[in-house]
């Protein structure tokens, strides 16, 4: 009798683990597969377990092509979709390579057994940038749970340096920190908060954090030391902050060669203020960070872009050109 309360949730599985439109189930195979299990049953019984899931909500088709038999046609994902999630966990370099191999692992879990045989290959993380820190996962979840119940945190924090020895060698400081956000770019983790120290914003990567700990204290608000009043705009803050790098919001006007256009809306979306300047250039507009981050984003396009304002974003322009000179002796 025990097993015959298991009936249903064995033919789930079976459906669950081994069915797509190029493997449908038979209810001979069903019926096998129940036999397997020590349940002895008759075939209109299959056929009124599944009437039961499909009430329930369960997408279960009958098919005659390639075969006949029965599918679960919708599942939570897609093999494609999968193969989305598992890249991004192979690109994040935050997350070490055994926990990106968990998770990929877990994520193929979900596919049935066909096509998981078909995405053996997504599931070996190489990325020779990959973080060596195993305490990533519980460092996330303590954040979380320190910017939903607005307290600060001490953290541990690891920079890498050049020691006496000309070896690589690590320098950590403690820093009391109130929590906003955490924020994905780059494929880095970066914790975005206020240093007790001071009145501006801090950003930290996850990754270099050693230690970790939530404290009682109320976390200083946000509104104290950024723009924002209502709610810590982690979209508005990554989208003006070039690759994380601090600096005061100021509006730009750039100068840009009209080959430029698709860099430049990958990087301030389709909506950002553009006009034309003669036959070969436009001119975009929008209000940023103006600080080291933004500088090298420019840099790179080389003489492709101009800038028109501010002054001070000019002014730091002309100075790194002179700092690259001098090293070059040029």
């Amino acid at each position: 009798m025990a097993n015959h309360k298991l009936k249903l949730l064995y033919i789930l599985k079976q459906l669950t683990d081994e069915s797509d439109d190029q493997h449908p189930i038979s209810a001979e195979q069903i019926l096998q597969n129940l036999s397997e299990h020590g349940i002895a049953c008759e075939r209109k019984s299959v056929y009124s377990d599944i009437a039961v899931l499909k009430e329930f909500g369960y997408d279960i088709c009958y098919t005659k092509q390639p075969c006949s038999g029965y599918v679960l046609a919708t599942r939570h994902f897609e093999p494609t979709e999968i193969q989305l999630l598992c890249d991004a966990v192979g690109s994040a370099n935050f997350i070490s390579p055994s926990k990106s191999t968990q998770l990929t692992e877990k994520l193929v879990g979900l596919l049935n057994q066909n096509q998981a045989e078909d995405a053996k290959h997504i599931a070996h993380v190489k990325n020779a940038s990959k973080s060596t820190n195993e305490q990533i996962y519980n460092h996330i979840t303590d954040l979380k749970r320190a910017i939903r119940d607005e307290k600060k945190v001490t953290v541990l924090y690891r920079r890498r340096v050049i020691g006496n020895s000309n070896a690589v060698e690590y320098e950590e400081r403690e820093h009391t920190v109130s929590p906003y956000a955490m924020i994905w770019s780059d494929d880095h983790y970066y914790l975005v908060g206020n240093n007790a120290k001071y009145d501006n914003l801090m950003v930290l990567r996850v990754d270099r954090i050693r230690k970790l700990s939530v404290l009682e204290e109320d976390a200083r608000p946000f509104s104290e030391v950024s723009p924002y009043t209502d709610f810590f705009d982690s979209a508005d803050y990554a989208h003006k902050h070039f690759n994380m790098f601090s600096g005061t919001i100021e509006n730009i006007e750039l100068v840009c060669k009209n080959e430029l256009i698709e860099p430049i809306l990958d990087r301030f979306g389709e909506d950002v203020h553009i006009t034309r300047f003669g036959d070969d250039r436009f001119i975009l507009s929008a209000e940023v960070a103006v600080g080291e981050g933004l500088l090298a984003w420019i840099m790179q396009f080389g003489a492709k872009i101009q800038i028109r304002n501010p002054e001070t974003l000019r002014s730091m322009l002309t100075d790194k050109i002179k700092e690259i000179r001098k090293a070059y002796k040029i």
